[in-house]
């Protein structure tokens, strides 16, 4: 496995060595021992989630909050997304910016996002199916987000904002200078 920290410190891409032959094809999508060594992060992921959507669909920006904070390990199994990862730890210098990854079914390429991140992507393909693993169990009453088109984090989805598709929840999510004063 190669492992590329981003240009935002904590976030690593990561890509398997992937082994193919006339059968088809194999590789390891995480070892936790590598993973540590490699990174210097000590993870150990409890829940694993998968969504299939559609073109189109931006879902995030996502988080949860305090103890219930999660480190997340994304990659798509059919299709393509961005991934956008938006760094909201108090102190960092790069707080309020973004990182956007295209992982998709032909590159196999995971993200690792660490705790202290809002989380987000769009469908770029007809649809898409995405896995990733969380190092803390989902806690509602700890779940919060930002609205994914505020103009203060520029992040382009790479769709025409006529195409998106929203949840009612992400559309009426706060703006990102609201979420801070009020969350951090």
């Amino acid at each position: 496995m190669n492992f590329t920290e981003t240009e935002i410190k904590g976030c690593f891409i990561i890509e398997p060595t992937v082994f193919t032959d006339e059968r088809g094809y194999f590789f390891e999508s995480f070892r936790e021992d590598q993973f540590q060594m490699q990174t210097g992060i000590p993870i150990h992921f409890v829940q694993s989630n998968q969504s299939k959507s559609n073109y189109g669909v931006v879902r995030g920006l996502h988080m949860q909050l305090g103890e219930h904070s999660q480190s997340k390990l994304v990659r798509v199994l059919s299709g393509k997304i961005l991934d956008i990862a938006v760094d909201i730890r108090i102190g960092s210098p790069t707080f309020g910016q973004h990182i956007a990854v295209e992982l998709n079914s032909e590159n196999y390429k995971q993200l690792f996002i660490p705790k202290g991140f809002l989380h987000g992507y769009s469908v770029l393909s007809e649809d898409a199916i995405v896995l990733y693993q969380c190092d803390t169990y989902y806690h509602k009453a700890s779940d919060t987000g930002v609205y994914p088109l505020d103009s203060e984090l520029n992040i382009d989805w790479k769709v025409p904002p006529e195409e998106m598709i929203l949840s009612e929840k992400d559309s009426n999510a706060s703006l990102f200078s609201k979420f801070v004063s009020q969350q951090l």
